[in-house]
């Protein structure tokens, strides 16, 4: 089974995360699975963290983007399944419609996982602008009412980063901002985003007291193995039926992309 891992981040500049992440993905998964990371294009963002872009709808729209064309490169190399790992997940409902291996999403799972584990949940975050996101992606799954609330992960991308060397201060400072969610009734916590999950799973902290925490990289890994199987044993296929899930055909699909990304005869020339 070959998986196409697609981060949200240009992995060749964070090496540590990168390698800490490539280790716990090798613990998780099946010793037949090959998981190959990949991120974003070299020049996408102006600095390490996506942030600093992805806190603006536009701006996350249009590097959702790579995202459609990294999921159908995924299909023309023959990957079995594209995991969407990041939990903010660009454009999954709509690029499910256009392959025909199973996608996974993590925020999609993780929410849906989450509500099996407990009553209600937390969901933590980077970026307190995309608070709204986040909600409308778990309305959007009917969920709506089993999240408590989202909240600060209590630390900044860099200091996750700069975390993978000396993790306990990090690890301090999460516990005290997942211990104010639980106080607003949370009984599962997701740790966002996924570097921070990372840290936290392969330091192996897996709980915050009673309260567990969702990993959403092993979870999304072992979910998107687990729809492969079910595809190949059971035929399970996502729905085909009305306009969200209906399938284009592939060659009109190639050349809307090849118009709007391959072109330059559309771009508005800027003030």
């Amino acid at each position: 089974m070959r998986l196409w891992h697609q981060s949200l981040t240009v992995l060749e500049e964070l090496p540590a995360y990168a390698e800490r992440m490539r280790s716990h993905i090798g613990r998780i998964k099946r010793p037949d699975t090959q998981v190959d990371l990949h991120g974003m294009h070299r020049q996408t963002y102006p600095a390490d963290y996506p942030g600093d872009d992805i806190a603006y709808s536009f701006l996350f729209q249009m590097h959702s983007l790579q995202w459609a064309q990294n999921a159908l490169q995924a299909v023309k190399e023959g990957y079995d399944a594209f995991a969407i790992c990041t939990l903010v997940d660009p454009l999954h409902r709509e690029i499910r419609s256009i392959i025909d291996i199973p996608l996974v999403a993590a925020g999609e799972i993780c929410f849906h996982v989450a509500s099996m584990l407990g009553s209600r949940f937390g969901l933590m975050l980077f970026i307190d602008r995309l608070a709204p996101r986040y909600m409308e992606q778990i309305e959007a799954t009917g969920l709506g009412a089993r999240c408590a609330g989202i909240g600060p992960t209590g630390v900044t991308f860099q200091e996750v980063q700069r975390g993978f060397e000396t993790p306990g201060p990090v690890i301090d400072k999460f516990r005290k901002a997942a211990r104010d969610l639980i106080a607003r009734g949370a009984d599962v916590i997701i740790p966002g985003e996924i570097p921070l999950n990372v840290l936290l799973a392969s330091e192996g902290v897996n709980r915050v007291d009673d309260t567990p925490l969702i990993d959403s990289l092993g979870l999304t890994i072992k979910m998107t193995e687990t729809f492969v199987d079910l595809r190949a044993l059971t035929g399970l296929a996502p729905s085909r039926l009305g306009w969200r899930n209906a399938a284009p055909r592939a060659d009109r699909v190639s050349q809307v992309m090849d118009f709007y990304l391959g072109n330059s005869h559309i771009r508005p020339k800027l003030p």
